[in-house]
């Protein structure tokens, strides 16, 4: 693959782009009123990171609690709700906030507005993450 530009097909509270893949998420899963979709990623051939975007509606919430091995990066692009961190810490955040969640820890975000909360979702590749646990988990 080569490299790309994604237009912006989407509208104020469901943002949306050109080549976007809907992220199916799983009836088990604790995600209520969420959808999900990645921007850039396997798609596109990129080997390092994947671009998700979620859209949580008024009273829905993220997987929670939800944990991985990997830290990933938010940033909210509109709306308002909760972040709790390290299983217990719970933060306002609003549209611009930027969050950082830690390898292993325990998080989750709810929609706490009256409007849809739409962030960006920003993890390693799963190449780069089986790279990663494969050298983290090399015995002597």
């Amino acid at each position: 693959m080569s490299s790309a530009v994604h237009r912006f097909t989407g509208t104020e509270f469901d943002y949306n782009w050109e080549g976007a893949v809907a992220k199916q998420i799983p009836p088990e899963d604790t995600a209520k009123g969420a959808t999900g979709k990645v921007a850039i990623g396997p798609q596109d051939g990129a080997e390092n990171f994947v671009f998700r975007y979620f859209c949580v509606q008024p009273g829905g919430n993220s997987t929670m609690p939800d944990q991985h091995v990997h830290d990933h990066g938010i940033y909210i692009l509109h709306g308002k709700g909760e972040v709790t961190l390290n299983g217990d810490q719970v933060y306002e955040v609003n549209a611009r906030d930027m969050v950082y969640i830690a390898p292993n820890d325990v998080h989750g975000i709810v929609n706490t507005g009256s409007e849809p909360l739409g962030f960006i979702c920003v993890i390693p590749s799963k190449p780069r993450l089986d790279e990663y646990l494969k050298l983290t988990h090399k015995t002597a």
